[in-house]
């Protein structure tokens, strides 16, 4: 899941912290020591040359030393065995162990060689406390100031997710959406342009819904204003087609007629459905899917004609739902009307399943391209034909939308399609 705005920039100020606090803790060790090795060698040096100086007055008989220093010299010419285990094996230089072991010094004269076994633990102790102290006032400095500019800067994104909260929860078809923006609601804190921007977005909302609403009287006005003139063209193509006198030419005209007003009243009350508004409910009713599938089935067997297709019905499960009858009759018929349009012989089969309704045809398929565009409206794959006028799987999948009734499509050219509409019992 992608993160908000807030998320991120908590992310990334705690991400800051950890590293200053990892600078600042390898900075002050390199520094401490560095300072550690500086002061050793300086004292060593130091003591060495007090060492030598004594020597020259009293032959090495009195060598400084004390609780953190022990100084030894060895004559020239006398065996190392003289000398304690440790300093032994010490080459010349100063040797300059890890954190909290003894420092040595050796240095070489003509008059013998001089060792001097320094103790640091004063040294070590206030380097450390003084690295320590330092390291811990410079973290609770970063941590101070990065929680103070995450805050601020949390106060200051804020009226932003507000804003992202308010349009992500937005209805296109409500009637409000406007009413969130208003600068009553808008929170005390949001800047001049939060401020800005929320009046474009209500301006923008309140242009929306009068465009949505146009749409919906335009659809409805026109849905119900058709139903007359069409209602008498159905009545005059039935008459027309009862006259056992009509000539054959004129009776395939009329046949023609009375699909095209058939599938204009498909049409039509699609459109008046999805003119609704999205709170009013369909009227539903309990039926039985297969009566719905027969009523369809019938209706479009004038569409064969003289082909060679079989056109059957097969139940494997289908029963009682409650729903929109007249939806799912609309939907089942548009399916049913394009594999019938498009298949030349073969078969075309509604099977009945539990979850879902599959019309399947061995009609002439689709290419992957006009699959992508077959729910497009008034996109139609074979433009050589006079029938349709390619809103018809268009409409199938508005209905499903606004009904949770899926509807899928696979298909493969030359051998046929199945359409799919999955039912929400």
């Amino acid at each position: 899941m992608p993160q908000g705005l807030p998320r991120k920039i908590k992310l990334a100020f705690i991400a800051q912290a950890l590293f200053a606090s990892l600078v600042l803790a390898s900075g002050i060790a390199v520094v401490a020591v560095s300072v550690r090795h500086t002061l050793l060698r300086a004292r060593l040096h130091d003591e060495a040359s007090a060492a030598w100086q004594q020597v020259r007055v009293d032959g090495g008989g009195a060598l400084p030393g004390n609780s953190s220093m022990r100084t030894f010299f060895l004559p020239a010419g006398r065996p190392v065995d003289a000398l304690p285990e440790p300093l032994r094996g010490l080459r010349d230089g100063v040797h300059m162990p890890w954190w909290g072991s003894p420092a040595f010094i050796v240095e070489k004269r003509p008059a013998g060689r001089l060792y001097i076994e320094f103790q640091p633990t004063l040294v070590d102790n206030a380097i450390f406390w003084t690295g320590g102290l330092s390291l811990l006032l410079a973290l609770a400095v970063t941590y101070l100031s990065a929680w103070l500019t995450y805050r601020t800067s949390k106060g200051l994104v804020s009226p932003v997710s507000w804003l992202a909260g308010v349009v992500a929860h937005w209805d296109p078809r409500a009637r409000n959406n406007a009413a969130a923006l208003a600068p009553q609601a808008i929170p005390p804190d949001a800047g001049s342009e939060v401020r800005r921007l929320a009046h474009a977005l209500r301006g923008l909302a309140s242009r929306v819904g009068e465009h949505i609403d146009r749409e919906r009287h335009f659809t409805r006005d026109a849905s119900h204003e058709l139903r007359t003139p069409l209602t008498v063209i159905r009545v005059a193509s039935d008459i027309m087609a009862a006259d056992p006198g009509l000539p054959d030419r004129s009776r395939r005209a009329v046949g023609r007629i009375q699909r095209a007003g058939h599938d204009m009243q498909a049409v039509i009350d699609a459109f008046f459905i999805l003119a609704r508004d999205a709170d009013v409910e369909s009227e539903s009713e309990r039926f039985d899917v297969h009566e719905v599938v027969d009523d369809e089935v019938e209706a479009v067997r004038p569409l064969l004609a003289d082909k060679p297709v079989e056109l059957r019905v097969i139940d494997r499960g289908g029963g009682v739902i409650d729903a929109p009858r007249r939806v799912l009759s609309l939907m089942v018929g548009n399916l049913l009307s394009n594999a019938v349009r498009f298949t030349e012989h073969g078969r075309v089969e509604v099977v009945l399943m539990p979850d879902r309704i599959e019309v399947r045809d061995t009609g002439i398929g689709m290419s992957t391209d006009a699959l992508a565009k077959a729910f497009d409206p008034f996109y139609r794959q074979d433009r050589e034909r006079d029938d349709g006028m390619g809103i018809g799987l268009s409409v199938v999948r508005r209905l499903g939308e606004r009904f949770g009734w899926p509807v899928d499509l696979s298909s493969t050219p030359g051998e046929g399609t199945i359409a799919t509409i999955r039912l929400a019992r």
